[in-house]
C-alpha cells in the first residue's frame, strides 16, 4: 500500500485520485508515517500555513474537528485570531462550530474531491453550531488549483 504525502497539496489530491474508495484511502493514511495522527498533523499544518488573513476580515472562532476513522477519532481544535491560524490535537471548551466526519471524506474535502454542502446534504459532514459561519470560513484559506 502507498503512502501519501499531506504537505504537498498536488500529492495530496493525486493520492486520493489513486484510492478511489475510502477503504484504500484509509489503508494509506494509516501506513503513513506517524498513522493517522501524524497524517492529519500534515494536513492541518498545510491548512495553518494557507490561511489568509485579508480574507478572514480580522475575524476570531475556534473550529473543532472530530475525524473518524478504524482506531477511534482523532480532535483537532483549530483557533483564528489577531490574523493567524493555531491548529492543536484535542478538543476546544467552546467551539463557534464542530465538524464531524470521516478521515476519508475529509481528505477528499480539502483535496476538492468531495463538495461540502453535497457531503453535508448526504450525512457524511455534520456540523454543530453556527451552520453560516460553517459554510464561510472555508473561503479564508487558499486552496492551491488541483491539477
Amino acid at each position: 500500500m502507498s503512502q501519501i504525502n499531506a504537505s504537498n497539496f498536488d500529492e495530496l489530491v493525486t493520492a486520493v485520485d489513486s484510492h478511489p474508495s475510502n477503504e484504500e484511502l484509509v489503508e494509506a493514511i494509516q501506513s503513513s508515517p506517524g498513522g493517522v495522527d501524524g497524517f492529519l498533523d500534515q494536513v492541518f499544518n498545510g491548512m495553518k500555513t494557507s490561511f489568509n488573513p485579508q480574507k478572514a476580515g480580522g475575524q476570531q472562532a475556534t473550529v473543532q474537528y472530530e475525524l473518524t476513522h478504524p482506531g477511534g477519532t482523532s480532535q483537532y481544535t483549530m483557533r483564528i485570531a489577531e490574523g493567524r491560524c493555531e491548529v492543536e490535537r484535542g478538543s476546544a471548551e467552546s467551539p463557534r462550530v464542530t465538524i464531524k466526519m470521516s478521515v476519508a471524506d475529509f481528505v477528499r474535502l480539502i483535496a476538492g474531491r468531495l463538495n461540502g454542502m453535497q457531503a453535508f446534504m448526504t450525512g457524511k459532514l455534520k456540523v454543530n453550531g453556527d451552520l453560516f459561519f460553517a459554510q464561510t470560513f472555508q473561503s479564508w484559506f487558499d486552496r492551491p488549483a488541483a491539477s
